[in-house]
């Protein structure tokens, strides 16, 4: 089962006020309903008793103790007792633990004779000491009776309809739900309106937490100035707290990053120095090599060899040191020509190119009918293919067919160089493209690469507002650059 997402804080302040509203309207009606129902049942109780008495003024010509037959009563004396109450009142006189008769008044003033199923609720409410309350079946409903002892074997059974007192209990019920319920409809969007506007101040602390997150803060050099307004970094309040928070530890990034790039301007200005004056020491070294190698002297067979071996190496470590020189320059924003270009030109000769050096390898181009143009350094991005198109060569077996690619989608050229070699290791994938990067031995290492190649691809490629990635898995290896295109000529 997936796990709901839990509740804003704004939805849980809302429902927490709405809920409490709601608690204290349910507690407030329910009292204020038992209150008024005793008031109600206390006034019925009241009229009760008077009823009775009435019922035993008609009914007091009887001499006590001489049990009436029902004929006799009907014909003497239920007149007189149903004239002197109201509308809707139950009368039953029980004799020797039976009823003799039992009726309710009617809205005309005449009345009606109960069933024997409302009489028999009538008998059982005789037996209670006080007044209650029962039920009378066929739709009459509740009643509030009580029994006055007439004689010893008479008792008059006298009961007043509950309707209108249940009537009242009803309106006041329904009054009091409408009117919760309205309340907390209301309450409910002040709520919103309150908490919105309460919960800015954090809205203003996230909107500024979310601009640090969006800054580049893993290169180069970033002014970390933003910071979370002083009205909102108050300590006194608790959003004003958090906003405090955020300004210190803002304060500690950005005194971390300002370290961290004056620790890598110093290793930039290093590397370029050092590189610079390796230059010229690397040139005169693989001069002399190549002089002694090509001079008229009868040298041992030995010296020769490391006479060649000093040159290569001096040639390699030279390549090395104009690759780093390169690096610290792009580091620098420098060294980027922007001018118009034909991708595909650039991209048939860096093919042609790397068919000469890769003779065993099979290289195909897949180009558009139209020229694709682009605003960029045409030297750096050729260096950026070629670059693309060692990598295939190196580190993929003889016969290892490569094919570079050119699309446009959207505003971007893409450039595709997607070989059918091993694959790159997944541990590598991760590091691929940062310096000194080498892959393991399913990619050869028999060239001498540096680890700088595709350190330089990202470079120039972010040096020109594009984008590299690779998609690889064994069989299937593809370098994706997107560049964008050159502006429209007017």
């Amino acid at each position: 089962m997936r796990r709901r997402p839990p509740w804003s804080l704004r939805r849980r302040l809302v429902l927490a006020v709405v809920g409490l509203i709601a608690a204290a309207s349910i507690v407030i009606g329910a009292v204020s309903v038992l209150a008024l129902q005793g008031i109600l049942m206390r006034g019925v109780d009241t009229q009760l008793t008077q009823a009775i008495g009435r019922s035993q003024g008609g009914f007091g010509t009887v001499v006590p103790g001489q049990v009436p037959t029902p004929g006799e009563f009907l014909n003497a004396r239920v007149q007189q007792i149903v004239s002197r109450q109201g509308p809707g009142t139950v009368i039953a006189v029980v004799s020797s633990g039976a009823i003799a008769i039992a009726l309710v008044k009617d809205q005309t003033g005449g009345y009606q004779e109960l069933s024997a199923a409302q009489s028999s609720v009538l008998l059982t409410a005789s037996k209670a000491a006080d007044h209650t309350t029962v039920s009378l079946p066929s739709g009459l409903g509740d009643y509030r009776v009580a029994t006055a002892q007439f004689s010893s074997s008479v008792q008059i059974v006298t009961g007043l309809p509950l309707s209108d007192m249940q009537a009242v209990l009803l309106n006041l019920v329904s009054v009091i739900v409408g009117v919760t319920i309205i309340g907390l409809i209301v309450a409910a969007f002040l709520g919103i309106f309150i908490v919105r506007i309460a919960l800015r101040p954090l809205q203003r602390v996230v909107a500024t937490a979310t601009n640090v997150a969006e800054l580049p803060l893993d290169r180069g050099e970033v002014a970390l100035a933003v910071r979370v307004p002083e009205s909102d970094a108050d300590p006194s309040t608790e959003v004003g707290q958090v906003g405090a928070a955020i300004n210190r530890m803002l304060g500690h990034v950005a005194s971390a990053l300002a370290a961290r790039q004056a620790s890598e301007n110093k290793v930039r200005q290093f590397v370029a120095d050092a590189s610079h004056e390796l230059r010229t020491p690397l040139a005169s070294i693989r001069g002399y090599a190549e002089l002694t190698r090509r001079g008229n002297h009868e040298l041992p067979d030995d010296v020769v060899h490391s006479i060649g071996r000093v040159e290569s190496e001096a040639t390699r470590m030279t390549s090395l040191v104009e690759d780093l020189l390169l690096l610290a320059r792009l580091d620098e924003g420098r060294d980027l020509d922007s001018i118009p270009l034909d991708m595909s030109r650039l991209l048939i000769d860096a093919v042609s190119d790397a068919h000469v050096a890769g003779t065993d390898h099979e290289w195909s181009l897949d180009l558009p009918d139209e020229p694709v143009m682009v605003d960029g350094d045409a030297p750096r991005l050729h260096q950026v293919v070629a670059n693309l198109l060692a990598n295939a060569r190196v580190h993929t077996p003889a016969g290892t067919s490569v094919v570079v690619g050119l699309t446009v989608e959207g505003q971007s050229a893409v450039v595709t160089v997607a070989d059918d070699g091993p694959g790159i290791p997944d541990e590598i994938k991760p590091v691929l493209f940062e310096r000194f990067a080498r892959g393991d031995s399913s990619r050869s290492r028999a060239a001498g690469s540096t680890g700088l190649g595709l350190a330089i691809v990202t470079a120039v490629v972010e040096g020109h507002h594009g984008a590299v990635s690779v998609e690889s898995e064994p069989g299937s290896t593809t370098f994706r650059l997107e560049l964008p295109l050159a502006a429209p000529q007017s």
